[in-house]
C-alpha cells in the first residue's frame, strides 16, 4: 500500500520501473516492469538512499534487499 508519507521515484533500470519509501514505517516499495509490486520492511533509510542511487538498480537490489528483509507481494 502505498501511504501518503510513501515517497516514490522513477529509476532507469531494464527491471525495476520505480521505487518509493516510507521513512516513518521503514518500508521500501518496489515496482517491477512486469507492474508487481513488493515491500521490504524494516530498511534503514541510508540503505535506500544508497539504492536509489546504484549505478544498478537491478544489480544492488539482489545484492543488498532481496534476501535481507521481510517483504511481502502486493
Amino acid at each position: 500500500m502505498v501511504t501518503d508519507m510513501m515517497i516514490i521515484e522513477n529509476v532507469k533500470s531494464s527491471n525495476v520501473k520505480s521505487i518509493g519509501y516510507d521513512k516513518d514505517e521503514e518500508t521500501l516499495q518496489v515496482r517491477f516492469n512486469s507492474e508487481e509490486i513488493y515491500h521490504y520492511f524494516d530498511v534503514p533509510e541510508d540503505v535506500y538512499e544508497t539504492f536509489k542511487s546504484a549505478k544498478s538498480v537491478g544489480k544492488w537490489l539482489v545484492s543488498n534487499i532481496k534476501n535481507k528483509y521481510k517483504y511481502s507481494k502486493i
